[in-house]
């Protein structure tokens, strides 16, 4: 992957940072595609795409792209570009801060970002396009399924496992060994002492089923 041009899906707030990223690991992005042009200096002299299919013009064997779409609860536009061209082939490149700190022992999937100041300790395992993001943690043995988003500062406690898109909030707190099923939120500022169900969201400890 590392012969292959990249190309950044998006243009805001998130892929600002992995832009930053990259460029002060000395790499570079070839082109960034996104509905409306940069707002951002950052992404001066960067060739501009304005539709999703035109990164169709690349074949799999040229580029490979960066996920630079931000992660709102509830919104699934990063994993179903991600899924939509993993599907046509694509490959995603991952994306670690120098500033992270990844045990040798972890495991991480395609697409995985890893945001400046964050700790992945040993023998965790992050599915294809997990996000974590800055400061925050994830503790030893833990497993993250794919598209699962942990924000800014939260720790996820020992042993813990998060099913395919959950999102846990800035600050949260999930502690050791429980089990999140897919489609889960723990909302900003909780802290999760319970398991909790596919489709369950919790706010200041007290879940409920998203109708």
């Amino acid at each position: 992957m590392q012969n292959k041009a990249l190309v950044m899906l998006g243009a805001g707030g998130h892929a600002k940072v992995l832009l930053s990223i990259l460029q002060q690991q000395g790499v570079t992005i070839a082109a960034v595609c996104a509905p409306q042009p940069p707002a951002s200096p950052l992404f001066n002299g960067i060739r501009y795409l304005a539709d999703d299919d035109d990164i169709l013009q690349f074949s799999t064997r040229q580029v490979a792209l960066v996920n630079g779409i931000g992660a709102l609860p509830g919104k699934l536009l990063r994993s179903k570009l991600f899924d939509r061209f993993d599907q046509l082939g694509y490959q995603f490149a991952s994306v670690i801060a120098s500033s992270a700190i990844v045990a040798d022992s972890a495991r991480l999937a395609a697409g995985v970002q890893v945001l400046p100041g964050a700790i992945i300790n040993a023998e965790a395992r992050l599915a294809a396009n997990v996000l974590i993001n800055s400061g925050a943690i994830i503790e030893h043995d833990c497993f993250l399924q794919a598209h699962t988003v942990v924000s800014p500062g939260a720790v996820i406690c020992g042993g813990v496992t998060c099913g395919v898109n959950s999102f846990i909030g800035a600050g949260a707190t999930v502690i050791q060994e429980l089990q999140l099923g897919d489609n889960c939120l723990a909302a900003a500022g909780t802290t999760v002492v319970h398991n909790l169900l596919d489709n369950q969201s919790i706010y200041c400890a007290r879940p409920f089923i998203k109708g």
